[in-house]
């Protein structure tokens, strides 16, 4: 090849035009266009002209030359038509040579600017031709689509990172927000991302709009979205990373609108007794709207009469209907110390079905008949009407437990039921309450209350009584539900008759078997009792829902569910039950760590877990926080230890929690 012939190669997807100084064998030295001179293999060309250029001149008019050599067959190249050449020869299936193509594409004897200006054209445009320097081959129609659709999408995505990293920027410097459907794109993948990380589905998305925006750290992300006011500095994350909805779909709450209180059929069902004029009290937390049980005592002789009564919610939610397949997508409320998410809607849970003082509500009551040692003597299940007289918080009844008769008496029969429960090995596990607060205003309080209040006691014992006498109803009636069992713990720290110190109590749930769901009724070891289930809490719990369904069932009020069916029931809640679990646990501890924040330096009473290669685990009690504490130096302390702790940094967004000795 001879100096001064012109030629073009390619270099990062792109083609320069560059004259030969110099050729060796197969080694060429050039000097391209932008006056760069470079060694290059004549192998690697992708074209060679006819025309020359004199390397006598100097060298600015010979760049000057390659300059204007690009330029025409660029112009050349943005003329031709592509899409047209391939419907006109895509049928030929076989490759076509330069000489043909650039025949195809101009008109008249092929030139070394034609030629090139074509390569240069299927170089830029692989959408239809599949290309080889100097041979081209018509994709098929289908890899044409797919091109095409690969092409827009790319150029969609360029736009959406242009347009979320100018998002991101203007947010970060407080000025005005661009608006447009590639930034709500751009935001939401960036959301997706912070979520769920390398797992979110437009991950490389997203990191493309931080690159571009002048940042690869995710943390960014929520910075930018609290400035912009897409989330709040409290946002509760975990809502979105479960997909957990706080509202419900419309066509559930146009159901909702269309149920009454006391529907016809439940109203003229001879089946329901009339217990309207026991007198029925409720005690709840305070700010409880949802309420779905009531208990009632009446003397009997030397014995009493009890009543504990349930809102009958299968009586408005239809099994299969259009409530039920969107709360079984729930599988329970959701308590949180900023928010509540309800498992019915509202309406429901707080009105239509809830247990209000004077109001006539359908029932499942259980009646028993317990002596004044706590033993019961009969009991019996059936459907009801009833009226709450007396609507109480926890601390009404503590206040009134000692003046009042019937609460006394039935704190007196819960207390014995206890008794009688621990004696047949009931495990009990006493740790107190830590309720936290969350203000509008976001102020946010922590109170440690006693489980053990008279209220307290009285209302979980007849709910487990309650709960044990349906399993057993169940059982007798042969009918499959939401069973609980629970195989001996893997050991015991204290006897059934001793409360056990905060240490043992805290100590002991690690020991404890995992409770067994399933249709069969069995023992459960940490109650005491030959069968359990739970039904007294059907507008919170769809397991309890459920539970009263296949009561109703065994009343003849409705079809039951078949073993089958309580299997399937156990599956598909498994996750959101699961999901629910986490949510309320995150939330509670978020906001306690929130209140931690500004206790930093500030010391606290711990008590040693256990010793760990690099430092202690210890149980801060004031908030039942188990937490690591490093230690450098020798210390020698023991499980059960007394110390005190300082909190050294409390970061509640990232869950960071670190204290020391002292």
């Amino acid at each position: 090849m001879e100096p001064g012939t012109i030629v073009e190669y390619i270099d990062q997807q792109r083609i320069f035009c560059a004259v030969v100084l110099e050729a060796q064998d197969q080694r060429l030295r050039l000097l391209n266009e932008n006056s760069r001179e470079l060694n290059h293999k004549r192998a690697r060309l992708s074209h060679i002209s006819k025309d020359k250029i004199d390397i006598r001149q100097d060298r600015d008019h010979i760049v000057d030359a390659l300059k204007s050599f690009a330029r025409k067959r660029n112009a050349l190249a943005r003329s031709i038509d592509i899409r047209e050449i391939w419907e006109a020869i895509h049928a030929y299936d076989e490759w076509i040579d330069l000489d043909s193509m650039t025949g195809f594409c101009f008109v008249g004897e092929p030139t070394s600017d034609r030629e090139a200006a074509v390569i240069r054209a299927f170089f830029e445009n692989r959408i239809y031709f599949k290309f080889d320097n100097d041979a081209f081959y018509p994709h098929p129609e289908t890899v044409v689509e797919h091109n095409i659709a690969r092409q827009d999408a790319e150029a969609h995505q360029e736009k959406v990172v242009s347009a979320g990293a100018a998002w991101f920027q203007a947010v970060m410097k407080n000025e005005a927000l661009p608006e447009s459907e590639q930034v709500d794109e751009a935001v939401e993948s960036l959301q997706q991302y912070y979520l769920f990380g390398k797992d979110a589905v437009n991950a490389p998305l997203a990191r493309s709009i931080l690159k571009k925006a002048g940042t690869e750290n995710p943390e960014t992300i929520f910075s930018a979205m609290v400035k912009s006011g897409k989330w709040s500095i409290d946002e509760n994350l975990d809502l979105y990373r479960f997909d957990i909805s706080p509202g419900f779909s419309e066509r559930v709450m146009e159901e909702t609108a269309r149920i009454t209180p006391l529907p016809e059929h439940v109203k003229s069902d001879p089946k329901r007794v009339d217990l309207t004029g026991m007198p029925l009290i409720t005690i709840d937390g305070y700010g409880t709207m949802d309420f779905d049980d009531a208990l009632s005592i009446e003397k009997e002789g030397k014995n009493y009469r009890l009543g504990v009564h349930v809102a009958d919610v299968g009586a408005y939610v239809e099994k299969g209907g259009e409530i039920d397949r969107e709360i079984i997508g729930r599988g329970t409320s959701i308590y949180m110390p900023d928010e509540k998410i309800p498992m019915i809607p509202t309406e429901l849970a707080e009105n239509t079905c809830s247990l209000i003082s004077g109001e006539i509500r359908p029932a499942i009551s259980v009646m028993f008949t317990v002596t004044p040692a706590g033993e019961v003597s009969d009991s019996e299940v059936l459907a009801s009407f009833i009226r709450v007289g007396r609507q109480l918080t926890y601390t009404d009844a503590d206040m009134m437990v000692e003046d009042d008769e019937q609460l006394a008496i039935l704190h007196e029969m819960a207390c014995n039921f206890r008794k009688n429960r621990l004696e047949q090995g009931a495990l009990q596990i006493l740790l107190p309450e830590i309720n936290v607060r969350v203000f509008p205003g976001g102020e946010v309080t922590v109170r440690t209350a006693s489980r053990e209040g008279p209220s307290r006691i009285l209302v979980s014992e007849m709910m487990i009584m309650a709960n044990w006498l349906i399993a057993r109803f169940l059982s007798e009636n042969n009918m499959p539900a939401v069973f609980r069992a629970q195989p001996e713990p893997k050991g015991r720290l204290y006897s059934s008759a001793e409360e056990g110190t905060l240490f043992e109590n805290w100590m002991q749930r690690r020991l404890l078997s995992r409770v067994v769901l399933g249709p069969d009724p069995g023992p459960h070891s940490g109650l005491g009792l030959d069968a359990y289930t739970t039904a007294t809490s059907p507008i919170r719990k769809y397991f309890d829902l459920a539970t009263q369904r296949q009561v109703r069932a065994c009343l003849g009020l409705e079809e039951p569910y078949a073993a089958e069916e309580i299997e399937w029931l156990l599956q598909v809640l498994k996750e959101p039950l699961g999901h629910a679990a986490i949510v309320q646990s995150r939330r509670h501890r978020y906001w306690l760590l929130k209140y931690l924040e500004k206790k930093t330096g500030s010391r606290a009473e711990a008590i040693v877990l256990e010793k760990r290669k690099d430092g202690y685990v210890v149980l801060i009690p004031e908030y039942l926080l188990e937490c690591k504490v490093s230690v450098s130096g020798q210390m020698n302390l023991k499980p059960k230890d007394l110390v005190q702790v300082t909190f050294q940094h409390v970061d509640a967004m990232r869950d960071k929690l670190t204290v020391f000795f002292g």
